[in-house]
């Protein structure tokens, strides 16, 4: 059993210590906005954030999380830009089949955390590990930058 903070929520996990983080939000906790992709860290669909960084949940085993902050797609509620991530995504269409798009919105949500005003090839650089097969880079690299923009305008 392991307690762990998951979206300002402290919840109790009855899963094996090497359980991935990706499984333990999916099949224990009926959380299935975070995505299974490649299960090997390499696609992104997976992403949330540890502590506000962007991890690969399906590398990391619950173990390795007590005590950390965790922040999945449901989050947005406790993370403002992740909300504004969110919306820009619905304002910009990004997606088409959405697979992707909970793991592309939270890489964003990070990179935006750390700069509220990204160039192009920090936003490149930030998403890199992020796969889309329906290849709508164009729209999340829009929305990413619609989102700053919006970030931006709140904080004048």
């Amino acid at each position: 059993m392991k307690n762990l903070m998951i979206n300002g929520e402290l919840l109790e996990v009855d899963a094996h210590d090497n359980m991935p983080l990706l499984w333990a939000l999916r099949d224990v906790l009926d959380m299935t906005g975070t995505k299974y992709g490649c299960g090997k860290g390499l696609c992104g669909a997976c992403t949330v954030h540890v502590d506000g960084e962007a991890v690969r949940s399906c590398t990391i085993p619950i173990s390795a999380l007590e005590g950390k902050e965790i922040t999945t797609i449901e989050g947005s509620a406790v993370n403002p830009i992740l909300e504004k991530v969110q919306d820009a995504w619905y304002v910009t269409d990004v997606p088409q089949c959405g697979y992707c798009q909970s793991g592309q919105m939270m890489s964003a949500a990070a990179l935006l955390a750390k700069n509220s005003n990204p160039s192009q090839d920090a936003i490149h650089s930030a998403m890199n590990g992020n796969l889309c097969r329906c290849g709508t880079y164009v729209r999340i690299r829009k929305a990413i930058r619609a989102a700053a923009d919006n970030l931006d305008q709140n904080a004048n």
